[in-house]
């Protein structure tokens, strides 16, 4: 089915495919940093970087069809205590895009509904329009058979905390239903982010399961935290090993690469990376969001503190679209709100170092 309100220009066909940032880095001769994109301010994890690299001289085999080590080495950093009992729910893929399309596939049919926010990620609906389900609205107060919630939210930054999404939660799946949750951005949160997390609330997703038949699946997309999204990686804790094996079942072999496995089993050790993410990306946004009311006192910031981007309402379509093609021509790209989630007022700009800010502003000095 083709996707509302696709764009029709750059790499992505608008009748088929949902529009993404993190695109236009290819095609500028004056880059200088992508603010379309969430990823981490500080790049790369130079040891994944390095384990990667030297992944490629195993790179004539085939990557290991259980996903091993890296899949136990990502169970031990999401349950540093007793994370053998949670392993055999934990399951790797190409992306958080093709476990959402897993996981969809194999739900109860019938009707699909989004979180509670403006907008959201939009790889959940696009995959349950392609499988036929009927979209319910965001502000629907029926229960759906399948319900996917970005937490925190991207693009908007909003962010329900675990009582919250609990309430949500059982407020809007039908029994028998399955629900998914999108963790990409929440380990952000703090060096508590394991506390905040639905993935070590094993309790009540056993609950749920066993009690009302629903089905509770947390995604990431591990490509924003350690920014690789060039290797595609993400995970899905699923509610029983037994969901785990149901999506093994269906996914194609090796559709993580060795060198995507390589990157994760280093990264999951690099605490000093971690740590200064935490000490700084709150920092940093807080500055840019200072910057931008004093230089643009009419524009609205959006998002929690911790997040590594900022949602912003220029209160004008006009605008919105001069500071997007500004911010391009000048080879510090943002997200316009236009394309995918059809707000043309707003814009999304990615939290980064003060130096490369000063690029970005400089480029708006026309605004």
């Amino acid at each position: 089915m083709p996707i509302v309100n696709a764009p029709s220009s750059g790499p992505w066909d608008a009748k088929l495919q949902q529009f993404h940032g993190g695109q236009d880095w290819a095609h500028l001769d004056n880059f200088i940093e992508d603010f379309s994109v969430t990823t981490n301010a500080f790049g790369m994890p130079e040891s994944a970087k390095l384990a990667s690299i030297q992944s490629i001289e195993h790179s004539h085999h085939y990557p290991p069809a259980d996903q091993e080590p890296a899949k136990t080495s990502l169970a031990r950093f999401l349950w540093p205590v007793g994370y053998e009992v949670d392993r055999d729910r934990l399951i790797l893929g190409n992306g958080a895009s093709e476990l959402i399309d897993l996981v969809i596939r194999m739900a109860p049919r019938g009707t699909w509904k989004p979180g509670p926010f403006h907008t959201q990620y939009k790889e959940y609906e696009r995959s349950a329009r392609n499988n036929g389900y009927e979209m319910l609205p965001a502000e629907s107060n029926d229960k759906a058979n399948v319900a996917c919630l970005v937490n925190p939210c991207n693009p908007t930054g909003d962010y329900l905390d675990l009582p919250e999404l609990k309430k949500w939660i059982e407020g809007n799946v039908q029994p028998g239903g399955y629900v998914l949750i999108d963790e990409s951005m929440q380990p952000w949160h703090s060096p508590e982010f394991r506390n905040h997390s639905l993935t070590n609330e094993r309790q009540y997703v056993e609950q749920m399961y066993k009690e009302h038949g629903i089905s509770v699946f947390v995604m990431h997309s591990w490509t924003k935290l350690w920014c690789c999204t060039g290797l595609r990686l993400g995970s899905v804790v699923c509610p029983t090993a037994e969901h785990m094996r149901a999506i093994k079942k269906i996914q194609v072999p090796w559709s993580v690469n060795t060198v995507a496995l390589a990157f994760l089993d280093a990264v999951v050790s690099d605490e000093v990376y971690l740590q200064k993410t935490w000490k700084m990306t709150s920092v940093w946004r807080q500055e840019t969001v200072d910057r931008i009311a004093e230089r643009f006192p009419s524009w609205e910031c959006h998002g929690r503190k911790f997040l590594s981007w900022i949602w912003v309402d220029t209160k004008s379509e006009a605008v919105a679209q001069k500071a997007v093609d500004l911010a391009r021509a000048a080879g510090v790209p943002v997200r316009s709100g236009r394309p995918g989630y059809n707000l043309p007022t707003h814009i999304r700009l990615a939290v980064r170092e003060p130096g490369k800010v000063d690029a970005l502003f400089n480029a708006w000095e026309t605004l």
